[in-house]
């Protein structure tokens, strides 16, 4: 499991007193709302910082930080990644989970009970998710995330228990 959990990417600047315009990666945008510390992802490490005001504008987060008041001490944040940690994630409900928590997790037919294989990877597309699946015999499938397909994810066991729908294997 990762520690950091991304919630947004610095897109670029906004205006001139150090606010950054964020692209949201978290299903809940409101959730910045209710964010006070973030670590930014830069090339020359991490830095943790205090949201001071948020502003939404179509689907872009306006984000100011405590740390910076001019925009030339922000510029250089640009395609950074805006992370928050597992203790300042927002609650998960029942049945959900955190995508970065499937890869690894063993694919189990829930029809004949058996390993289909292990998920590599998880493709976020704009209809649904799609999990990148390895199955026993090296040979990579994907398996749409739609409750036809996907009946449980269960990652603190790492299994994640689906259907084969007709197609997905041959």
């Amino acid at each position: 499991m990762e520690d950091l959990l991304r919630i947004g990417v610095v897109t670029t600047t906004h205006g001139i007193k150090g606010e950054v315009k964020v692209f949201p990666t978290t299903d809940d945008v409101k959730r910045f709302k209710k964010c006070d510390e973030v670590i930014l992802i830069t090339k020359e490490g991490n830095i943790t910082l205090h949201v001071e005001s948020v502003k939404y504008f179509k689907n872009i987060v306006i984000l100011k930080f405590k740390e910076f008041n001019n925009i030339n001490d922000v510029e250089r944040f640009r395609k950074c990644d805006l992370m928050v940690t597992r203790d300042n994630a927002l609650p998960l409900k029942e049945g959900q989970y955190y995508l970065c928590d499937v890869p690894g997790a063993v694919v189990i037919n829930e029809d004949t009970e058996e390993e289909i294989g292990k998920v590599t990877d998880v493709m976020e597309t704009g209809a649904n998710n799609v999990f990148v699946i390895e199955t026993k015999e090296g040979k990579e499938v994907l398996f749409p995330v739609i409750p036809d397909c996907i009946k449980k994810v269960d990652t603190k066991e790492g299994i994640v228990r689906a259907h084969v729908m007709k197609g997905l294997i041959e």
